[in-house]
């Protein structure tokens, strides 16, 4: 069989797809490596907790920054001063002023 071991996980990857071609004498690139750490059930839970908190922190502010470039090109388009329109949006003027150009130009 083939043995091999890491300090940590990051590394179990490519010592194992080294190991296996060594051994195998195949391409590295001929085969598919899960590396699935074991861990009680508890802190899988944190974990898997911890990576959805992550991802939906990531879509809300996706959602904020659209939010955002569109709302600050309507209060300019109104007629707002980018000044007036950070104030409202809690941006300053200037990020406002890059939104609008950035919404023009496309």
């Amino acid at each position: 069989g083939v043995h091999t071991q890491v300090r940590r996980i990051d590394q179990a990857d490519e010592m194992v797809r080294d190991a296996i071609v060594g051994v195998l004498d195949i391409g590295e690139d001929s085969f598919e490596i899960v590396v699935a750490p074991e861990v009680p059930a508890a802190l899988r839970t944190m974990v898997d907790q911890a990576t959805k908190a992550r991802s939906q922190a990531a879509e809300a502010q996706d959602a904020a920054a659209q939010l955002t470039r569109d709302a600050a090109r309507r209060l300019v388009d109104e007629g707002l001063t980018v000044r007036d329109a950070g104030v409202l949006l809690g941006v300053s003027h200037q990020r406002i002023a890059q939104l609008v150009r950035h919404g023009r130009q496309s």
